[in-house]
């Protein structure tokens, strides 16, 4: 038996929901630090903050992908997830900015920070599924298009998500000013459109796309280049251990690879909007609340946009045409080497609208990291596995941002001065250090002409 081929736009409809989680997570990648900020925490404390986003990757991707794999019912396999993890999700966007109101309770920045824990915590549970799902439903000849794909709506939902509160400023003349200790009106709206289209965007998903059952995966399944596991060691979650020890070759080799992919961007998502409010606008390093560092916020938005727009416009036009024509690994390395120029490069930029120049490079390097080591990872995994070991994967997503969160504030602090545009810059070396190490990787089922 062999799986269907699918038509582009049941490829795009599958992948549909990941517009609105991507959505949600922009809203949380350019405007966490900045509302943390205003509830009261010092640029140093931000990636100890921060820690709580990879510590729920950890925890909740390999069990949901677990979970995942063993579930089959009315609703399918994975999209149960899907919806459970959009519904939570969307309680932590609409509460986020407005923690304020709960002061009564608890301090407006514990609030906060709690409702940072429950976006990702939600935004994992419903991302995983999505990420197996495409190993589930597509051939090998189909993966790369379907990741790149997948990858393009997370553009398109970051392009939204990242540019909302500046286009309510701007277009709409929604206030972007509020009292001390208080999120702008500009925000709030934006996190609460952001609930919104994640929960509509999830819907489109489960209701147009179907998924194969196990018995159909398991007819699929190709033995050669996975590993089997008997069944009498499939039952229990603490399987997901011995999962790990008995990982794809491929896998533990893209490992180092997502090590310093993801070292480098945990820390643009936590420095860039103070590193462009005082290298860039020269703001003084303790101005958290002038209008210039709410403009300042603002315009970091928008370029998070520009490189989710890039990427979204590479992943969709271009990616999958040059990963057959030089292979995924040299696509990925190069993509890679582009964008930890375009993170050295802000250091050098004149003005705000200069710095639109490098995060179109990083944006190159974005559409890669979201697409190339899953298509790669997927061909060396069985299809009975493919939800643990997604899962398992982003093990190595969400530890070098622990081990960023952790020592990331600290070196700002104590080595960088306090001056935040020097975490870009040993972002940018991340990713060059990234690049070198995709040579290493072995790519079982790459189709290259």
């Amino acid at each position: 038996m062999e799986k269907r081929r699918l038509s582009f736009w049941e490829i795009w409809n599958m992948s549909f929901g990941f517009l609105g989680i991507q959505m949600g997570f922009a809203l949380q990648n350019a405007n966490a630090s900045r509302i943390l900020q205003i509830f009261g925490a010092d640029v140093h404390e931000l990636s100890w903050f921060w820690i709580i986003a990879p510590l729920m990757g950890l925890i909740v991707q390999p069990i949901i992908g677990h979970y995942s794999d063993k579930t089959w019912g009315r609703l399918g396999r994975r999209k149960p997830f899907f919806l459970i993890g959009a519904v939570l999700a969307s309680v932590g966007l609409i509460l986020m900015p407005q923690a304020d109101i709960f002061i009564s309770i608890l301090p407006a920045l514990w609030v906060g920070a709690g409702m940072l824990m429950i976006m990702d915590a939600s935004f994992n549970i419903a991302m995983e599924p999505f990420r197996a799902l495409v190993g589930d439903n597509l051939r090998t000849d189909q993966r790369t298009a379907g990741f790149s794909i997948q990858t393009a709506l997370i553009g398109f939902g970051a392009v939204i998500g990242s540019a909302l509160p500046y286009v309510l400023t701007k277009w709409f003349d929604v206030s972007n000013v509020s009292a001390t200790g208080s999120v702008p009106l500009n925000l709030t709206l934006s996190f609460i459109i952001g609930a919104v289209i994640l929960i509509g965007s999830i819907l489109v998903t489960m209701v147009t796309t179907k998924e194969y059952s196990p018995e159909e995966l398991e007819a699929f399944d190709n033995p050669q280049n996975h590993i089997e596991i008997p069944e009498t060691e499939k039952s229990k979650l603490s399987d997901i251990f011995t999962d790990f020890a008995k990982m794809p070759t491929t896998m533990r080799q893209l490992s180092w690879v997502q090590f310093f992919s993801w070292f480098g961007l945990f820390g643009m998502w936590v420095f860039t909007t103070p590193a462009i409010a005082h290298h860039i606008y020269g703001l003084p390093l303790d101005d958290t609340s002038s209008q210039q560092y709410q403009d300042a916020g603002d315009w970091v938005g928008i370029l998070f946009g520009v490189y989710n727009l890039v990427s979204a416009i590479i992943a969709l036009f271009f990616l999958p045409y040059i990963a057959k024509k030089i292979g995924r690994k040299a696509t990925h390395a190069t993509s890679l080497v582009i964008g930890g120029i375009g993170l050295i490069g802000i250091y050098f930029m004149p003005d705000e609208n200069w710095a639109i120049l490098p995060m179109v490079l990083i944006g190159v390097a974005w559409a890669s990291i979201l697409a190339m080591p899953y298509a790669i990872l997927a061909g060396s995994i069985a299809p009975k596995k493919m939800g643990v070991y997604m899962g398992i994967f982003n093990f190595f997503i969400v530890i070098p941002q622990i081990i960023n969160a952790l020592i990331g504030g600290p070196i700002v602090k104590y080595l960088y001065n306090g001056d935040a545009i020097y975490a870009l810059i040993t972002s940018g070396v991340s990713f060059l250090i990234a690049a070198a190490l995709v040579y290493k990787v072995k790519d079982v089922d790459d189709v290259q002409q």
